[in-house]
């Protein structure tokens, strides 16, 4: 075989950067559009134009035991339609790059139950003491119910996870990403057609919908596919780690969201914290 067909186009690690670069562009994008939509209809659209790509990908392997593993399934796109719906509702609130910060806190917890070694405790100190430096003060005005939100949509964030690995072992390949996405645009499909009502009638904002969805969704996963058939799953970790950097990055390039030093100090404790535990979990 021709080792040339079997190389990545690029770096592997600089695909995982493009997909980290497209997730959190979508996302400001999808901020900037909550300001003419509802949270609800921005959402059902991301979604619903993602499934629609996702399943055409994936059609011909949308097979095998979905009904054994339905109830996964459905578990697994709720938990795709709350984490998104809270973290979508949550950026409507607060900065961009600290709504991530604060919804990490999911799946690091997550890394850090799984493992028992000491220095775990510094992870820990260092990620709590970042989000305590995003709670709300006299200098650092934060809408709690932003912060709220997104710590609901790390607590669906970590049973994203959880569910994702069930999935993913119960049906080949993105059939089950595919499906789920399907599922979750199905159940938002009412409160979306309600939210969005005579705004859906517009091209420009059906096609900025679109660009969310590819780039929040379709776009970064499918770069992830590929990067992880050449990574480590523990350099592919500590790589994702840099999400709340991307986020806070977006924020100020797209919507002009400017941090004080504080937030720029809580973003990076909360960042060091999840690349430490991303190297010695895996």
């Amino acid at each position: 075989m021709n080792k040339r067909n079997t190389d990545p186009l690029l770096p592997p690690t600089s695909i995982v950067l493009l997909s980290i670069g497209s997730t959190q562009l979508g996302s400001a994008i999808a901020k900037s559009l909550i300001k003419e939509l509802n949270p609800i209809a921005v959402l059902f659209l991301r979604l619903g134009f993602a499934a629609i790509v996702l399943l055409i990908l994936w059609r011909n392997q949308i097979k095998g035991n979905i009904r054994s593993n339905y109830r996964c399934l459905i578990l697994f796109s709720l938990s795709l339609a709350l984490m998104n719906l809270s973290f979508y509702a949550a950026i409507d609130r607060i900065p961009l790059g600290i709504a991530v910060t604060i919804e990490f806190v999911g799946p690091l917890s997550i890394a850090i139950a799984n493992s028992r070694q000491f220095l775990d405790l510094v992870w820990v100190l260092l990620a709590a003491v970042g989000i305590v430096l995003l709670a709300p003060t006299g200098g650092l005005l934060l809408d709690p119910i932003g912060i709220g939100l997104a710590l609901l949509a790390g607590t669906f964030w970590s049973a994203y996870i959880f569910l994702s690995a069930r999935v993913g072992k119960a049906l080949p390949g993105g059939a089950g990403l595919a499906l789920a996405m399907g599922l979750a645009a199905v159940v938002l499909l009412p409160g979306g057609v309600v939210a969005g009502g005579s705004a859906f009638l517009n091209p420009k904002l059906l096609l900025v919908g679109f660009g969310v969805a590819m780039l929040s969704s379709a776009i970064p996963y499918s770069l992830e596919m590929e990067a992880l058939r050449f990574l480590p799953t523990r350099v592919f970790s500590v790589l994702l780690s840099l999400e709340p950097v991307a986020a806070a990055l977006m924020g100020f390039l797209v919507l002009k969201e400017t941090l004080t030093l504080r937030a720029i100090v809580a973003i990076l404790l909360v960042t060091i914290a999840a690349v430490g535990v991303s190297k010695k979990s895996n």
